[in-house]
Parts: C-alpha cells; structure tokens; sequence
C-alpha cells in the first residue's frame, strides 16, 4: 500500500492543501485504489516557500500546485509519464 501524506501547516493550508486532499480523494475513487493508496494529513514538511508539499511513502516532499493534481497522480500513482 502506498501512502500519500499532504502537508497541512499553515502555509499549505493557505495555498490549498485542503483542496488537494479533496481532489486525490476523487482521484483515489475515480481510479477505485482505496485499497492500494492510503491518504492522510500531516504537519510541516520545512518546504513552505514552495505550493503545497506532498509525499508519497518516503519520497519527497513533492510541491505540487492545486491544478496539477491529477497531472502529479496519474505519474507518481499510476506510473504514468
């Protein structure tokens, strides 16, 4: 199982983490993976100066911004390039 971890301190929150927790989990159903990807928030990652951080398992942090959520899903997800 591959677990993703969305920063939700105060400067993601501020630039959408929320947002982005709400879009993989319609990714997550969209591509029925609720029993191979785990979702969960978590504090600071020390990357705040860059859009939100994200990481999947021990990789990253990734930045990913609100609008390229699907882009960033479909290739470290899915495999997708």
């Amino acid at each position: 199982m591959k677990t993703i971890s969305v920063c939700v301190g105060s400067s993601c929150h501020l630039k959408g983490s929320y947002d982005i927790i709400k879009q993989l989990e319609k990714l997550i159903e969209k591509y029925q993976m609720e029993q191979e990807v785990e979702l969960k928030a978590q504090f600071c990652f020390g990357h705040c100066t860059k859009p939100v951080s994200v990481k999947i398992d021990e990789e990253g942090p990734y930045s990913v911004d609100k609008n390229a959520v699907e882009d960033f899903f479909r290739e470290k997800i899915l495999g997708e390039k």
